[in-house]
Order: C-alpha cells, then structure tokens, then sequence
C-alpha cells in the first residue's frame, strides 16, 4: 500500500457570501480506498476542490504527500478537443509521428522523454475502461457522456498520481462501465478518496469516511459494513434516549412530590405556630428556616432535572433523523395479469432495428429496462407513456393513469407550492388529508407551503412522487428514467421505501443494481442493438 496520505488541519471553508460549509474541520486520510459519503450539500465536493488546490480554505490547511489526480462531477472538457488532447499525451503523439517521419530535431526527443511506449500505454489503460476502439485524433464533441467521463478517468490514471480523487465517477456510465470502473479501482494500490452514492462501487472501499456536521467520521469496512455500523449505533442511541426519557420523567415527577410535600408541611407548620401561641418574632424565624429549606430542596430537584434533560438533550443529538417515507397504497393496485401496456413492431428513428420492437406489460410487473447509453431505453419509455408516438408498429394501453418520471424532474409547477401541486393532482382529497400525506412524505408544517423551485434534488423528488403517487386517479404504470441520479444516499432510500409501497406495474430505466434489488425488480429486459431480450438479470458482481 503507498505511503501517500492526506492530512487537513483546522480546515474552514466559507462561501463569498460568508455562508460556511465547515469550520474547523480535521482528518488524515491514509493508503488505500476511501469512499466519502454525506448528503447532498454538506460539502463533499468543496472538501475534494481544496484538497486537489482548486479552492482556497478560509482557515486551516491541507496537506498531500505525494502527486494528486482529480476527476472533478462536471469535466471542464470542450467539444473540440481530441481524445490525445483530454489524455495529455497530444505532444508526445506528435512527436513520435514526427520521429517516424524521419524529423530528428532534439525538440521531439525531449517531448517524448522516457514515454517512448506511451501509445501502448495509453491502450491498454482505455482498454481496461472499454475505450479501446477510440482514435487519438476523435473530437470529443462525439463520445457519450459515459465516455468522456471514462476517458477523463483514464487521463488521470496515465498521469500515475499517488492521490486520486474522484467525484461521483460512476455518474453517466452504463452498468458494464460501471463494472470496468470498479475492476480498475478495486486494483488501486495508492490513496483513493471517492465521493459517490453507488453503493457497488461504495463495497469495493476498505473504509468509508462520513461527512456530518461539518465533521468526519471513519467506519472501517466497506459500505455494507458502515451501513451495519450506523445501524448498531442507531439501536443504541434510540436506547439511550429511551432511558433518558424515562430518567427525566422520574425525576420530573420527584420533583413534584417533593413541592407537594413541602407544601403540606409549610400548611401544617403554620397552623401549628399559630396554635402554638409562640412569640410572633420566633415563629418567624422557623417560617423563613422552613422556606429556606424548601428552597433548597426545590433546587436540588431544579437541577436534577436539569442534568436528565441535558443528558436527554445529548442522547438526542446522537440520533439520525428518520428520513423513510412510509406509505400505503392501495389506488395503485393492478389485478394479476391484467395487460397495462401492449406494442408490437415500435419502430423509432433508427434506435429499433429491422421490424421493431415487441413489449407487453401484465399486472403488477416490476421490470427493469437495462442497455447501453445510446441504446434508446429512454425514447422507448417516452412511448410506453404516450409522451412520443412511435414512427411505426401498433401499442394499446389499458385505461387508466400512466406517469413518467424522466430525469428532469419536470413535472411539478416550480412557482406552486408542493401543497399547491399536490392540490392540482388530487383535487377531490381533502385539505386536512392532503397535509397528513404530505407529513408522511416528510414535508412537515411550513416546508409544505415551500414553493417548488426552491427545493433541493431529493426534496423535489418527495414531492414529485406524492403528487404523482397519490394523484386521482392513482396510476397503474409507472415510468421512471434513471431516477438515482444524482440523489444523495438518504434520498435513494426514500426512493426505494416510496417504490416498495407502489402496487402497480413500473418500468424503470437505471444502472445502480443495489437500487433495482431494493425495490423488487422481477424481470429485466435488455435493449441493445436495436433487439429488446428478456435476461435474467446482472451476473453477480
């Protein structure tokens, strides 16, 4: 394993405006893989952008031994830069051609320095990343979204740096890119620190680093190994809050009793002083020793309760908001074989090859609609949903609601309030109703009056699937497309728990494998070179 490592000290960031991300914030991160998960906005990419120099910290300081290579989420790459140009290798290319040509100048012998089998090199690493076919001199402007970020991969993984850092890599790849990256990372022997929300390529990590409250936290072990962690801790916390209900309710309650005794003897001590007939001066003093004594009884218990709510209070802060959503929804049942969707001979463009494609759709079917990027998976769904017409073949639908979810999220009025939306989606609910179901989808009190535009990726998201979930009339098939992209960790678990309660049919386009095992997926159609074949679903990673 290498020696590099990462150290941040005292580290603070804040944004121009004086908005802080972290304050203070101090971890080393040595050898070896290291996955950095968080929600969406606590800073996980800012915390790569200062270790790599692309920010400044306001406070502290970064530390790196050894040399970085960084693949930032958004690629500042250009169309019009070749595939040579993006890999860095375009001057010794030249130069080498130019040597071949029978140009000897020292200039080219110095541009090539010891990467005289740099062309070499250079395929085997794009081989490894299913690149192998592409030209040097190819303009990016044609290469797929997955494969300009597996080319910037590779440009880094060229440049042999002893720290890599890489944000959300797996974003854009198909499922056998996706698989190749976690062959190639799954063999790296340097300090690998990723910010991802694959929970795959999150196994393949030998501990996760987990970023909350603006501090860090070290699981050792890999995803799955965390997620058992947190659970544990979960189960004890909620233990301990438990205990310290009941401590403060006890002590609460002590107190009570013992202002009531204090009471009864303050009553019964004046009736006896009076009956006493003692001199008015002397009863006095034992009235105000009494009261003292009350007094500090009282504080005594004041302060005990004091310590039970600070120890609550405590015990509280070591909890994770419970952020699953918890449904039920009959409206969307779908009897058992009831055809939702029929098309025979779909023919679109050129995407469908030769006499089209056939699909049917029966019952509560979940099915996942895997293939390549570019292969048409979400121009075929656009079809199941009526949202385009196919340029050939017959399809018939059966009555009832259809929704498609596309990447954009678009669907809501951005200016309306999610309560607004939800009210134009099922305007026979009643408003108390509405509410209670939007508390259920985790919009509580004022963040359901929340205009739409306003809210994060997640947040848009629950408030999508409610309105569209419990729209009148509910729908029967359900059309989603790549709905986990760039959802944070906890947002892809309200996603599944939302799926899980949904009884009609769903086809759902996506590549994150752990995603379609979590909300039940139970046949997979493949659509690649034109052909939609049923499979049995991914091989075992």
């Amino acid at each position: 394993m290498s020696d590099a490592f990462i150290v941040c000290s005292g580290l603070s960031f804040s944004w121009p405006d004086g908005t802080p991300v972290f304050t203070g914030l101090s971890c080393t991160i040595g050898g070896g893989r290291t996955g950095l998960v968080a929600p969406n906005g606590a800073g996980k990419s800012t915390l790569l952008k200062l270790i790599a120099g692309e920010h400044r910290p306001t406070a502290g300081t970064v530390a790196v031994e050894g040399e970085v290579g960084y693949l930032p989420q958004n690629l500042p790459f250009t169309a019009g830069l070749t595939v040579a140009e993006v890999l860095g290798i375009a001057p010794v290319i030249a130069a080498l051609d130019a040597i071949e040509s029978g140009d000897a100048s020292e200039e080219h012998f110095t541009a090539i320095g010891n990467d005289w089998d740099i062309e070499e090199r250079t395929r085997a690493q794009l081989d490894r990343l299913g690149l192998g076919d592409l030209a040097f001199d190819r303009p990016l402007g044609t290469l797929s979204g997955g494969q300009v970020v597996s080319l910037g991969l590779a440009a880094q993984l060229l440049r042999r740096p002893d720290v890599l850092l890489l944000d959300e890599p797996t974003n854009n790849l198909d499922l056998a890119a996706r698989r190749r990256l976690h062959d190639v990372l799954g063999e790296w022997t340097g300090c690998l620190l990723v910010v991802s929300h694959d929970r795959a390529l999150l196994d393949r990590m030998d501990r996760i680093a987990e970023l909350e409250r603006g501090e860090i936290r070290f699981y050792g072990g890999n995803f799955t190994a965390y997620e058992a962690a947190v659970r544990a801790e979960q189960e004890a916390a909620e233990r301990t809050v438990r205990s310290a209900e009941q401590e403060l309710k006890r002590e609460k309650r002590e107190m009570q009793q013992a202002r009531e005794r204090a009471e009864r003897r303050a009553g019964n001590a004046a009736r006896n002083l009076k009956s006493a007939g003692l001199p008015r001066i002397v009863a006095g003093g034992m009235k105000r020793g009494a009261q003292e004594s009350a007094g500090r009884a009282g504080q005594m218990h004041a302060a005990r309760v004091g310590d039970a709510r600070a120890r609550l209070d405590e015990a509280e802060r070591a909890l994770r908001d419970d952020q699953r959503i918890t449904l039920e929804l009959p409206g969307t049942n779908v009897p058992a074989g009831r055809t939702v969707f029929h098309g025979e001979g779909l023919r679109a463009r050129d995407l469908f090859a030769g006499p089209g494609l056939d699909m049917t759709i029966r019952g509560p079917e979940r099915i996942a609609l895997t293939g390549p990027n570019g292969a048409g998976k979400s121009t075929l769904l656009r079809i199941v949903g009526g949202d385009l017409a196919p340029d050939g073949g017959t399809l018939r639908r059966a009555d009832g609601r259809v929704a498609y979810l596309s990447q954009r999220l678009d669907l809501l009025d951005l200016d309306r309030t999610v309560a607004e939306n939800l009210a134009a989606y099922a305007p026979g609910m009643p408003p108390a109703e509405r509410m209670n179901l939007l508390a259920r989808f985790l919009f509580r009190g004022t963040r359901a009056h929340l205009p739409v535009g306003v809210l994060s990726g997640g947040e848009r998201l629950r408030a999508t699937l409610a309105c569209v979930l419990c729209a009148e009339p509910a729908p029967q098939l359900l059309l989603l497309d790549e709905p986990t992209n760039n959802l944070d960790l906890v947002s892809v678990a309200q996603l599944e728990s939302a799926l899980t309660a949904y009884e009609g049919a769903f086809v759902v386009v996506s590549h994150d494998e752990r995603f379609l095992a979590e909300i039940g997926v139970e046949r997979w159609l493949e659509l690649s070179g034109g052909h939609l074949r049923e499979t049995r679903g991914p091989r075992p990673a």
